[in-house]
């Protein structure tokens, strides 16, 4: 395996009195064949994330990613220690209920290791099975700040809200007695960036404010017109999915970006376009873009999912950290879920963005994060690197379980 730095804090040693409640799904295949190492003969991991519905594009970065990602750390051979990883895909389509039926499914069939999804509304509700169930569950690309934390058994692969919102602090000299609207949809990741913009920027002394749109809407000139007439001093947008591009037009119509300093995240490449007007106005924090890191995991990851004709992009860490957790998981914990819970609190390893730890206490993924611009060239827009951002600058407060 190629993850090249390890450090486990506390136990990682389980006995065999640690073992699942009777309730819970078994480890071991059918046959009860075990390997020489002593783990299962074959683990089957459940990916559950949007490939269908308003979010499929992040799903299918994820997926492409999580390839290349087990690839990656089983040096191509799809198994670690002898165990054989088998994994199952099913469509969430960004819909909860549907998430959780295929979660009931996958935890019937065995399966003790979930992960995935790019909806925080999904992320939380698969999150409540794995407590329930007691199996292993990774989440990513959802950022809800309330999924860190949640329970024993529930770890993330990418960024969370806070770590967002701390880099979009860093373009700030004093925001001292500011005022800071944020403007986001209606859902579990806007309403968890308002929290942490009231709890960081807030906690900084900014007045924190809110404009909320529902996730339906198709109209966004009233709520560009809502920010503008509260002539806040900056303006902090945190958006998701395939109405990006109309917001935008709708906030450049309207003037906004040419009376008030707006931040917001960089998307994914599909997004590049969308600002029109605003595009070169606009300051932006980024979780990732494949120009923003230097390094040989991220050189590999690209290749990868390029050599299979895919495209690295928002949330190709996403996927590709979620495998190098699970092999690792699979290799300490030989299967037991108190054992690969174990083995990832504390653990660090080198992903496609560096340097990245499971925090041992919450199971924050403490990471770089990213400050950019977009730039007009040949007849588009393309991000350029402006500064890379400290993990431990923007490591978010320790949740509270």
């Amino acid at each position: 395996m190629r993850v090249t730095k390890k450090l486990l804090l506390g136990s990682v040693v389980v006995t065999a009195a640690l073992v699942l409640a009777a309730c819970a799904p078994s480890a071991e295949t059918p046959s009860g064949e075990a390997t020489d190492g002593g783990g299962p003969s074959e683990v089957t991991v459940g990916i559950v994330t949007s490939e269908s519905g308003p979010l499929a594009g992040y799903g299918k970065q994820y997926l492409d990613a999580f390839k290349a990602g087990l690839d990656y750390a089983t040096d191509g051979s799809g198994e670690i220690d002898g165990t054989k990883i088998t994994v199952e895909y099913r469509d969430d389509a960004g819909d909860p209920d549907k998430a959780v039926t295929a979660v009931k499914e996958l935890i019937g069939e065995g399966v003790n290791i979930i992960a995935g999804t790019a909806s925080s509304g999904v992320a939380l509700a698969v999150a409540e099975q794995a407590a329930q169930n007691k199996v292993l569950y990774i989440s990513g690309p959802a950022a809800a700040d309330a999924i860190t934390g949640i329970n024993d058994y529930t770890f993330r692969s990418g960024r969370q809200s806070a770590q967002d919102v701390a880099t979009a602090g860093t373009f700030l000299d004093d925001i001292e007695g500011k005022k800071v609207t944020v403007f986001a949809q209606d859902n579990a990741f806007g309403q968890g960036n308002v929290a942490a913009v009231q709890a960081i920027l807030g906690g900084k002394g900014a007045t924190v404010d809110s404009v909320l749109v529902a996730e339906d809407a198709t109209e966004f000139t009233p709520f560009a017109q809502q920010v503008l007439a509260g002539a806040p001093d900056l303006v902090f947008v945190a958006w998701a999915g395939a109405t990006s591009g109309a917001m935008w037009q709708a906030m450049s119509q309207q003037g906004v970006m040419d009376e008030i300093p707006v931040v917001t995240g960089l998307g994914d490449s599909a997004t590049f376009g969308a600002y029109g007007e605003a595009s070169e106005k606009i300051s932006f924090l980024n979780h990732y873009f494949p120009g923003a890191p230097d390094n040989d995991v991220n050189t590999a990851m690209v290749k990868a999912i390029e050599d299979a004709g895919g495209t690295p992009d928002l949330f190709s860490p996403d996927g590709f950290n979620a495998a190098i957790m699970i092999v690792h998981a699979i290799e300490e914990g030989k299967g037991d879920v108190d054992a690969m819970v174990s083995s990832l609190e504390g653990f660090e390893f080198e992903g496609p963005k560096g340097t990245m730890t499971v925090r041992a206490s919450d199971h924050a993924l403490i990471q770089e994060m990213y400050q950019a611009k977009l730039v007009a060239k040949d007849g588009t827009f393309v991000p350029e690197l402006v500064d890379t951002v400290s993990a431990d600058d923007v490591a978010p407060a320790e949740a509270k379980k």
